[in-house]
């Protein structure tokens, strides 16, 4: 009798034993299998990649008001997808404006252009930044090529991890891999508050490089896109263009003042609000978008 007891404290001693192991030793993270989408998100813990098998994004045609840093971001990304050097991106300014549809729709289109899904988009959560290196030595031998992309990039007061950010882009022992380049989107042109950099140059023993340290890491992105405001042309612009999309048979002079009233009463024009609209408008007429 008091063997099997022993025998049974035993087992719960090397269970407790094989638990606390566990935790302490990461788990290897698994390589996913590319061929299932070409799109994934990024999960730091255990470290695995989550394939998305339809991606939210809209038709490239479909971004109006945006033709300038459309046409640069897809040249960008062309020539990444083609083997060529090009640059991270960052796509900054006014919120609505289609930051990070762009860069979903670019990767679709680079991808229906070449035929191939050889190009994958990588989606990694702004408070899984300090991960990177992990995703980057999973991918750095993988044979694709890869679009790290961040939304809504930002970092408050007493947040460092972007000094690892500032590392991984560039000025890090190992480098950027060649196959990996990274876009952001963010509706700060620097990343950070404006009031934390004005804070180090009030406070600071030498201003000047406190500054420079906070904003060198916008610094890594050699392409800078700035996103603003649109006009009332552009926002009806893209109502228009949602109507003939979606099917929807109404006439101009019907859905103008809807939509001009739409915007006015949420205090902005942009292509979030002009799809908020032609939502509401498709479930009024009973008609679902396609």
């Amino acid at each position: 009798m008091n063997s099997q007891n022993d025998l049974a404290s035993l087992n719960a001693k090397l269970d407790s034993l094989i638990e606390l192991i566990g935790r302490a030793v990461p788990l290897r993270a698994e390589t996913p299998d590319w061929t299932s989408a070409d799109a994934f998100v990024w999960v730091p813990d255990p470290g695995n990649l989550q394939a998305v098998k339809k991606v939210n994004r809209v038709e490239l045609s479909l971004l109006c008001a945006v033709s300038r840093v459309r046409d640069l971001l897809m040249d960008n990304t062309r020539r990444f997808a083609e083997g060529l050097p090009a640059n991270n991106a960052l796509l900054w300014g006014a919120r609505g404006m289609g930051k990070s549809s762009l860069v979903k729709a670019a990767h679709a289109a680079i991808n229906q252009e070449r035929q191939s899904s050889d190009l994958k988009l990588i989606e990694i959560h702004r408070e899984d930044i300090e991960s990177l290196p992990g995703l980057m030595s999973l991918i750095r031998t993988a044979p694709f090529r890869f679009i790290i992309f961040c939304d809504d990039l930002s970092f408050d007061n007493d947040d460092t991890s972007y000094k690892s950010l500032k590392a991984v882009l560039e000025g890090g022992i190992e480098g950027r891999p060649d196959n990996v380049i990274f876009y952001a989107t963010s509706n700060r042109r620097h990343l950070l508050p404006r009031d934390m950099i004005e804070n180090e140059r009030s406070t600071a023993i030498n201003p000047a490089e406190a500054v420079e340290e906070k904003v060198s890491l916008s610094d890594r992105f050699g392409l800078w896109l700035g996103f603003h405001k649109c006009s009332q042309d552009d926002y009806l612009e893209m109502v228009r263009g949602y109507v003939a999309f979606h099917n929807l048979e109404l006439p101009e002079e019907e859905w103008r003042p809807e939509a001009l009233e739409w915007a006015t009463t949420r205090g902005s024009r942009s292509g979030r609000v002009a799809y908020q609209f032609i939502q509401d408008l498709a479930g009024r007429l009973g008609k679902p978008l396609t």
